[in-house]
């Protein structure tokens, strides 16, 4: 079984241009070696008819013939003009065409032979033909001689050149025209593997095929994908945009929007900007008419400069959904641990209070903790209903009991009165992020007591929740910037971040925020969020 190699695209390309400069080369070849013949023999002819008509003229030689060339001058004249012009025979003869020069002297006084001489000597015309001689063949020029006084026509001139002579001439010039032509083939081969092996650098030395699977791999890849995908170049102009990306922005599906200003299709798109910047921008929320997105820009580089940007995005319902349900998860999961490691205390602690026989504090520390954990969760059960903030609160509460904190939260408290549009994810944010700043403040303290207090409301027209702790308050050189990003009192590295992030949600939920002096000596920190919608894009 016979294997086919694929030739490669590279060589594909150099045997291309190398046979379109041999196709040029030899028509341009034999076009210009005709031409250069018939230039050649017009000249040829041009000159020896000039060079007879030159001799014809002369008073000596129409005196001589008519004195019948007594001292044979005649060859000698005809023997200098053939050496001063390069002929290979000058012949002169009388009306007869009787020979009177010959480059052969033995020529002299027999006829003239090819039988080209008649409209010469009858009709008295110039010109020029080709015949065989005793010489043999040749390129000659005839004029008749014309007597001075009379105009009657006494003789006849020859001039010529052997077709062999003409041959070498035309065999020289067809030889620097190949040296020509070869110097071109070698321009054209270097130019040809130059052109191959940029154009196979350009494509990143992919072949065809490669090409063609790239291509469908990346339709198929873009088509499944539900992300939205959008790329512009440099002039701003769509180069990509996904069937996704048609569905989330609300444009037809069936339109082809290629090579369209994206201004034009989506005119609040922030694309142009990245343009201008080359900064990314990842996880951006973003909203588009009625639509909110989570959208992330990135410039595409070459050599140092911006020649594009790809947007990828996605509707942010669907992932405050996924939000969720890790949220969920998460919350549920550090519950668990917490319980677990807080339980796993205690269970130790009554196993050595019945090893120790001390039933009766067993018994109470067992009630004591059944009843606490049993009434918050009954209380959180019918004042929070939403499972995600009640969870963050009893995920807390079991941390706190961990650390050695009392969180109480206040039984007056009610947070069930929740506009769907508020995003249950950013309360629990910022809630749990307020909770461990207090967390971290009792914890860092001299006091003896640790104690962190938690209301919520849903009275009136906003959501206002409230965690105070006994903490040793805000320094005074931090007090300014406690909600900066990096701002913090812990020489721990990564902290600075809770006061940034909550400050940041709420600024989205168009809430804010308040600090103040805790009644129990440290912070006391209050949340405002408006019930009715209005937010910040």
């Amino acid at each position: 079984m016979k294997i086919r190699r694929e030739i490669n695209l590279q060589s594909k390309l150099i045997a291309s241009v190398i046979v379109l400069v041999l196709c040029q080369i030899g028509i341009t070849g034999l076009v210009s070696t005709n031409i250069v013949d018939d230039i050649l023999e017009d000249q040829i002819g041009k000159h020896v008819l000039s060079v007879s008509q030159t001799i014809a003229r002369m008073p000596d030689v129409a005196r001589l013939l008519r004195e019948r060339d007594p001292n044979g001058e005649l060859q000698g004249i005809a023997e200098n003009v053939r050496v001063a012009t390069g002929a290979e025979f000058v012949v002169i003869g009388d009306e007869h065409g009787i020979r009177y020069s010959h480059p052969n002297p033995a020529k002299i006084g027999r006829p003239m032979v090819g039988g080209d001489n008649d409209r010469a000597l009858r009709e008295g015309i110039a010109y020029t033909s080709r015949a065989v001689g005793t010489m043999g063949l040749s390129l000659r020029g005839k004029v008749p001689v014309l007597n001075e006084k009379s105009g009657q026509i006494i003789g006849i001139v020859s001039v010529g050149h052997l077709d062999d002579s003409i041959r070498q001439m035309l065999a020289t010039r067809k030889t620097t025209l190949f040296t020509t032509y070869t110097a071109l083939l070698i321009v054209g081969i270097v130019f040809a593997v130059g052109l191959a092996w940029n154009f196979k650098r350009a494509i990143f030395g992919l072949e065809p095929y490669q090409i063609a699977r790239l291509f469908q791999e990346r339709s198929a890849i873009l088509g499944s994908i539900r992300e939205g995908i959008v790329a512009i170049n440099g002039s701003g102009r769509i180069t990509m945009l996904n069937r996704a990306a048609k569905k989330t922005l609300g444009l037809s599906a069936d339109t082809d929007y290629l090579n369209q200003p994206i201004a034009d299709v989506v005119p609040d798109n922030g694309l142009q900007s990245i343009l201008r910047t080359g900064e990314s921008e990842l996880d951006i929320e973003h909203k588009i008419g009625e639509k909110e997105i989570v959208v992330s820009r990135v410039p595409i580089w070459d050599d140092q400069q911006v020649v594009g940007v790809v947007s990828s995005f996605r509707e942010k319902d669907e992932i405050d959904i996924l939000a969720r349900e890790l949220s969920r998860v998460q919350d549920y999961s550090e519950m668990l641990r917490q319980q677990t490691h807080e339980y796993s205390n205690k269970l130790h602690t009554i196993s050595g209070l019945i090893q120790l026989e001390a039933h009766d504090k067993a018994i109470e520390l067992i009630g004591k903790e059944t009843a606490g954990y049993q009434d918050l969760l009954q209380f959180l059960a019918i004042a929070v209903p939403d499972s995600v903030v009640a969870g963050c609160i009893l995920g807390k509460y079991s941390r706190a009991q961990e650390l050695g904190i009392h969180l109480d939260v206040d039984r007056d408290s009610s947070f069930s009165d929740v506009p769907e549009w508020i995003s249950r994810e950013k309360i629990v944010s910022i809630l749990g992020n307020l909770l461990d700043n207090a967390f971290h403040a009792v914890t860092t303290q001299a006091r003896h007591k640790r104690l962190v207090n938690l209301s919520l409301t849903d009275l009136g027209n906003d959501l206002i929740f409230e965690v105070e702790d006994s903490g040793n308050g805000i320094a005074g050189e931090v007090a300014g910037h406690i909600f900066e990003k990096g701002v913090t009192t812990s020489k721990k590295p990564g902290k600075g971040m809770g006061l940034y992030l909550v400050k940041d949600m709420l600024h989205y939920l168009n809430g804010h925020i308040t600090v103040e002096e805790s009644g129990l000596g440290g912070v006391t920190f209050t949340v405002y969020i408006a019930k009715s919608q209005q937010r910040h894009a």
